[in-house]
Parts: structure tokens; C-alpha cells; sequence
């Protein structure tokens, strides 16, 4: 969210939606009873370093580290939250002053703060453990909006691969040094994922639709989730039908890999520098769309899921419960997981990023990649378009017209660039061994592209990064 949205918040005060914490120091339990009472309700925002009626207090500087770490901590920690969250506290200035901020969306579990529940009510949190209308609704609401809840007693764990779990477990340490994942057992992994759950009002127990797509073997997903397919298309040359098809029907994590290297094969990964660094906006820009096609689609429908790339833009469509019909954009955007499960546990193998990143990072990499903004529609059929040809792209035109030798050229030089700011021809060829004039030639093309730009005259030009 940006400064203007926030200040908005601020001004409207405390509501079943907004929270403030003075929280200057340290995170007090009603922060945690807050995230409880949030997901369990409609979603929210907590604000850290904020007066009961609006002000920005600001938390202390030397403070912030520790309050973001003890709050990611905490959340992952089954005994303060359970099922466990992985959520993430933003920084923002307002007159001076630091404040933290996060978006608490709605969870498709009963969300439990130190073993006890907690409601939303208007500006506060309710204890209603043990009110047992109270509780029933609130499992019942929650079991009617989130299909990736639906159980099946009769899976157990013989029908999930174990490959595919312990696979898991290391991509969750890989991205996490020190997950809370990495030393216990499965079933308790399932557990803490919200995998494995009781229902408390039909006493049913056992593993749910989002266990079954992200761990089950092909034949169970088969028949638990009939309609589930994902279908890749080609469409270049052969309008008609297609160049290159693949249909996936796997488990959630083997299906994300499949689906980014089919688009790999299909589309240029251009040379691109973004905060001095070579990054394959290419991949960023398929990975927020196949996470996002993955995760948030409704799997209650069998309409198929569709990946298609035709010659100048990629778009795909999936099946989904609209919130708010029509088109997304950053600005107007509220986060709103369809599958809250499966979100997190994305989230927490490094496939996918907090709630609500996916969308500015689609915009952010497709201005970089083709000069253009993407177009995310929302209604019964989610569908997300990028273009894949260069446009008008500021600075960034005509980058993607280096060759391979370029780009190689580049990315040996880049270090240098990095560290001393400027680099001369014969420092150039020192680190890449390539001739004069093929260093002149090259360093022509990459300020041609908006990648360097000319610094003093002939006998002692330099070249720096173009300042984006």
C-alpha cells in the first residue's frame, strides 16, 4: 500500500477492518490476539507505532529488527498461533516518524492465539472460546467459503508421496535458514500447514483438498479433484490448434516446475538490470503467474486452468470466487487469498511471495520487460495478460536486443561497474579479453540500449549505469 493509502487508514481510525498498536518497543499478546481476530473475520490492517486515534507515534529505529524478527517468529509458533501464519511487518515514514504496518488476510482455518479464539467486532477482539454458538458459526462459515478445506477421512498418508514432502520441508529451509518445518514430524507438519485438521462441528478429522493437490499421488488427485488439469499451449504458427501442448494433472509443486520450464522454452529471456543486477524478468513475470494460477483458482469447478502463449502476449484463465469484479490495478487492490492453505504454504517453499506482492511485482516486471502494464481481470474467470514485445520502454528500451556475446560482456563487467561506479575501455578488455574495437563496438550498443551512458571526452571516457 502506498503513503496516500495509509494516511487514508490513519484518518478513518480504528474499524472491524483497522487496528492500532502504540507498540513502541515490544509486541504485546493483543497483537497476536489482533492477527487471530483478523483472519478469522474478514481480513485487516495492524498498524505498529500508531495512537488510538490515528497518530503517528513512530516505533524506536534500534527497535525495528527485533520487533519484525519476534513477529515472524511468533506467528511461526504453533504454541502463540496455531495454524501457524507467514506474515510480514512493512516499514513506512510518516512525518519522520517509522511505523509498521501488515495486512492480515482471512484464513479458511479457525485461527487460535495462546490456545484461545478470537472474533472481530467492530475496533475489537473478542474472546469467544468458549461460547459455543459463537465458535460453531465460525467453523461453519469457514468451512462453506474455502473449498481447499474439504476433507478426506478416507486419504491418509500412504496416499501422499513422500518424496514430494520431504522435497518441501527443504525448499521451506532453503528459503528460511532456520524454519520451524525443518525438525518436526510430518504429521505435525501437516498439522501446523493446515494440512491435517479436525472439524470441531462434525468431529471429522483427516487431511483436506490443499494436502491432497500439493502432496497427493497423481491417481488421488485424480479422484478427489476431477476437473483438476493446468493446460500449457503454444499457439504461434498453427492458430488453428496449437504448436506445442502440455496438460498437467500432478500435485501443486511438480506442476509449478512443469509450467515454468514450458514457458522458458517459449519465450526470450531478455538481458535486463534491475538495481544493478541481472535479472531474468522472465521468470519473475511466470512465476507470479503460475503461482497465482495455482493457488487462487476455485478448484471446485472443472473448468480448465489455461497457460496460453501466442506471439506477442501471454495470458492464462482459471476458474475463481470473484470479490470484486473487474480490472486490478496496485492502487485499488486489496489482498484476498481464494485458497488461504495453499497461499502459505507457497509462501513458505520460496513459490510465491506475501499476500498481495504478486500483483506489484507483475506490474513492476512487465513495464521492464515489454514497456507495458499487464491487465488482471477479475469475475468468474480470472485471466492475466502480459505482452511479450518491447514497446516504449524508457530507459529500458531497447535492451532486449543484445546478443548472447552482449549480454556475456555485460554480465563480466557488471561486478567492476558495481563496486568502482565507472569502467574504461582498457579496464574492459583487461576483464574480458576481447579486442578495441570490439569493446567500442559493444560499449556503443549497450548506451545505444539505455544500459551505459558516456562519461568525458574520447581519451578518458568512462562508462557508468544508466540511473533508473
Amino acid at each position: 500500500m502506498n503513503l496516500q493509502g495509509i494516511k487514508k487508514l490513519l484518518s478513518q481510525g480504528e474499524s472491524l477492518t483497522v487496528e492500532f498498536k502504540a507498540a513502541k518497543d515490544t509486541l504485546s499478546n493483543s497483537v497476536f490476539e489482533t492477527v487471530c481476530s483478523f483472519s478469522n473475520r474478514y481480513g485487516g490492517y495492524l498498524f505498529l507505532g500508531v495512537s488510538d486515534s490515528g497518530e503517528a507515534l513512530g516505533v524506536n529505529p534500534k527497535a525495528i529488527p527485533a520487533l519484525k524478527k519476534n513477529f515472524v517468529n511468533m506467528l511461526n509458533n504453533p504454541e502463540k498461533v496455531s495454524p501457524v501464519l507467514y506474515l510480514n511487518l512493512e516499514e513506512i515514514t510518516i512525518n519522520g516518524k517509522t511505523i509498521l504496518y501488515v495486512y492480515i488476510p482471512i484464513s479458511s482455518h479457525v485461527e487460535l492465539c495462546s490456545g484461545k479464539i478470537f472474533d472481530r467486532t467492530e475496533d475489537a477482539d473478542i474472546d469467544i472460546t468458549k461460547s459455543v454458538d459463537l465458535v460453531a458459526n465460525l467453523f461453519n462459515r469457514k468451512s462453506m467459503t474455502f473449498t481447499e478445506r474439504k476433507l478426506f477421512p478416507y486419504v491418509t498418508k500412504k496416499e501422499l508421496r513422500p518424496e514430494i514432502i520431504k522435497r518441501a520441508r527443504q525448499m521451506a529451509l532453503n528459503k528460511t535458514t532456520d524454519h520451524p518445518w525443518e525438525h518436526i514430524p510430518d504429521m505435525e507438519l501437516f498439522k501446523s500447514a493446515g494440512l491435517y485438521e479436525e472439524n470441531w462441528v462434525t468431529n471429522e478429522k483427516g487431511f483436506n483438498l490443499a494436502a491432497v493437490l500439493l502432496f497427493g499421488r497423481d491417481e488421488v488427485i485424480r479422484s478427489c479433484v476431477p476437473g483438476y488439469i493446468t493446460d500449457a499451449i503454444l499457439r504461434k504458427e498453427n492458430l488453428d490448434r496449437y504448436d506445442d501442448r502440455l496438460m498437467v494433472e500432478t500435485n501443486l509443486i511438480d506442476s509449478f516446475g512443469l509450467l515454468m520450464e514450458f514457458v522458458a522454452k517459449h519465450t526470450l529471456d531478455r538481458f535486463f538490470l534491475v538495481d544493478n543486477k541481472n535479472v531474468s524478468v522472465r521468470s519473475w513475470i511466470a512465476r507470479e503467474i503460475i503461482s497465482n494460477s495455482l493457488v487462487h483458482r476455485e478448484y471446485a469447478s472443472v473448468f480448465p486452468a489455461k497457460i496460453v502463449i501466442e506471439k506477442d502476449r501471454l495470458y492464462a484463465e482459471n476458474w475463481n470466487k470473484s470479490l470484486k469484479p473487474g480490472r486490478i490495478t496496485p492502487e485499488d487492490f486489496t489482498p484476498y487469498p481464494k485458497n488461504p492453505i495453499l497461499a502459505r504454504f507457497f509462501v513458505n517453499i520460496g513459490l510465491a511471495d506475501q499476500l498481495g506482492s504478486g500483483v506489484r511485482n507483475l506490474y513492476k516486471y512487465t513495464k521492464i520487460y515489454s514497456g507495458s502494464e499487464p491487465e488482471l481481470l477479475e469475475g468468474d474467470i480470472f485471466k492475466t495478460t502480459v505482452l511479450l514485445t518491447a514497446g516504449d520502454k524508457g530507459s529500458d528500451k531497447g535492451s532486449d536486443k543484445l546478443s548472447p556475446a552482449e549480454e556475456n560482456f555485460m554480465e563480466s563487467i557488471l561486478p567492476y561497474l558495481n563496486e568502482k561506479g565507472q569502467i574504461d575501455a582498457k579496464t574492459a578488455g583487461d576483464i574480458t579479453g576481447k579486442s578495441a574495437a570490439r569493446i567500442k563496438q559493444i560499449f556503443a550498443k549497450l548506451t545505444e540500449t539505455g544500459i551505459l551512458e558516456k562519461l568525458g571526452a574520447n581519451k578518458n571516457r568512462t562508462y557508468q549505469l544508466v540511473k533508473k
